[in-house]
């Protein structure tokens, strides 16, 4: 047993040597360590021998190293190069492309479409329409710098050293309210034709006297069917020129003066002012010559034929002719009651038909001015409009209270006097009543019922059935002129008329009830037009609001 382990123990030991490696390889004798002055010498050998190499080599080396850097930094540009060039050519592992992971080309995609979203919002667009425009200057009549009276200033009881002291009540006397004020009528006879808004000295400027005597053209009888009448239509447009303030008031009648050549234009207002208005005319106000002929209310107006004068009705009582040559407001009739409208009974406006507050109508010559040929009575409530038949002119239609009734002239006597024709239908106050133009075969009405009616006046037997009813908002309050529907003179089957509607516009129909054309203009048609009115032979339209200015809708402006 012995022997087996000795024997054991040597292979161990034999293998134990085999696999420990020698402490100094390749040496068979043992390390022979130097002293430390022996180490000493060999290094101070070294530096003597190696220092003047390293001086004679110094400059060398560090060119070298200048160069290496040099290629270096060309080597990396040229990479830079080589990789921007096959960028699109690189193999991206999986889930990449263009050099973009999933994440992120979901994330831009993402961006793209609330780009989208927000360019479909059109939202720089709507806030250039919310941003508050640039008020328009005012053209026609300038604002009355008004001085405001300046009050004592108040002082308490205590700091006067006052006891508190009872309730004074304050009396009304007229001097002190305005609702007191008296209006001061306009003498009888002529006025002189003296502008408000000019000095005194005024002389009627030579273009306004030769357009006020212009010969107008006769009219066409041949209408344009309704694709063409409203093509027409489509053409007119208004822009910041053609709204001009004329009156200083709120406008209750226009009309057009019916020269061809130029535009004129006439409006009255609640005070009785009266404003003449050409757009292209250096005179006055941008155009505008205001006087004061009357003392209240405008109601009518109308120019007359060659020789032309414009006719002016008012609430004062009195009717007055404008003439330009004798430079002088006319007095042609006075009533004592105040006079809601009028027409011309003869072709050549000698013949004038008056209607007033007593529910009569007067027949006056202007021949014999400040008498009347005839009075009849009507009714016992105002008469709001009279209009002479454009054919057969001892026919007229009148408004009265709830009813609309076509009177023979012929036939009329002082009292008591029966309709020719009855309107009926009207359920609320009529406004209006005027034959078409050149036929006189239909006859408009304009009610406080929200409702516009066209008769049928071919045959005047009585029987007169209502073609046609249109819905129509009239309600317009004590701060509008009521609303009016007139007749194209120059279409007898289509009509104008205001609109209570936002946004604001003027609407014209049809007799059928078909409405052709709205106009609307955002930017200077903003207010309700009560007053319309077409020019006699010109494509313009006018409206008049409560301002006092008139809107222009014109296919020829004039720079």
């Amino acid at each position: 047993m012995d022997a087996d382990n000795s024997e054991k123990s040597l292979e161990t030991m034999q293998l134990l040597q085999e696999r420990t490696p020698p402490q100094n390889p390749g040496m068979d004798e043992p390390v022979r360590r130097t002293s430390r002055r022996m180490r000493e010498k060999q290094n101070h050998e070294k530096k003597q021998i190696l220092s003047p190499k390293c001086l004679t080599f110094r400059s060398e080396v560090k060119n070298t190293r200048k160069a290496v850097k040099r290629k270096k930094n060309d080597s990396e540009e040229e990479e830079n190069v080589q990789e921007t060039q096959s960028d699109n050519d690189r193999e991206f592992p999986p889930g990449y492309r263009d050099g973009l992971s999933e994440y992120e080309l979901e994330r831009l995609e993402n961006i793209r479409q609330n780009q989208a979203f927000l360019n479909s919002l059109k939202l720089p667009q709507i806030s250039e329409s919310l941003r508050p425009k640039p008020k328009p200057t005012q053209k026609g009549l300038k604002k009355e710098k008004t001085e405001t009276e300046m009050l004592p200033v108040r002082k308490s009881l205590r700091l006067q050293n006052r006891g508190p002291q009872t309730a004074v009540t304050l009396e009304i006397s007229p001097s002190t309210d305005k609702r007191y004020e008296k209006i001061v009528k306009k003498p009888p006879g002529p006025i002189p034709l003296d502008p408000i808004n000019l000095d005194e000295d005024f002389r009627v400027p030579e273009d306004l006297l030769n357009l006020w005597n212009e010969v107008p053209l006769k009219q066409d009888t041949k209408t344009l069917d309704l694709k063409s009448y409203k093509e027409v239509l489509q053409k007119l447009s208004i822009n910041e020129g053609y709204v001009v303030k004329v009156v200083k008031e709120r406008i209750c009648s226009a009309a057009f003066h019916p020269s061809a050549s130029s535009l004129l234009m006439a409006a009255g207002d609640k005070s009785g002012h009266l404003g003449l208005w050409k757009p292209d005319a250096k005179w006055g106000d941008d155009g505008v010559l205001c006087f004061e002929p009357h003392s209240r209310i405008i109601t009518s107006m109308a120019f007359s034929s060659h020789p032309c004068n414009l006719i002016t009705v008012s609430y004062d009582g009195s009717a007055r002719s404008m003439d330009l040559e004798k430079a002088v407001f006319e007095e042609v009739y006075r009533s004592t009651s105040v006079l809601r409208s009028f027409d011309f009974l003869s072709n050549d406006c000698s013949t004038l038909l008056f209607g007033d507050g007593n529910g009569d109508v007067v027949v006056v010559d202007r021949r014999t001015p400040g008498e009347y040929e005839s009075l009849h009575a009507m009714a016992a409530n105002p008469l709001r409009s009279v209009h002479v038949h454009p054919v057969q002119q001892h026919y007229f239609v009148v408004a009265e209270s709830s009813f609309a009734n076509i009177y023979d002239l012929r036939h009329l006597k002082r009292r008591n006097n029966q309709a020719v024709c009855e309107l009926s239908g009207h359920s609320r106050s009529v406004s209006s009543a005027f034959f078409s133009p050149l036929t006189g075969n239909r006859v408009l009405t304009t009610c406080m019922d929200d409702t516009i009616r066209v008769f049928n006046t071919s045959q005047m037997d009585g029987n007169t059935p209502v073609l046609n009813s249109i819905l129509h908002n009239m309600q317009t309050g004590r701060w509008l002129s009521k609303l009016s529907a007139v007749w194209d003179p120059k279409h007898q089957e289509c009509f104008v008329i205001g609109s209570m509607d936002k946004p604001r516009r003027i609407q014209v129909y049809h007799e059928s009830g078909r409405l052709l054309h709205t106009f609307r203009n955002m930017d200077h048609l903003t207010t309700v037009c009560s007053i319309t009115a077409f020019h006699p032979s010109r494509n313009t339209l006018l409206g008049g609001n409560s301002s006092g200015r008139l809107h222009i809708f014109t296919d020829c402006f004039i720079n």
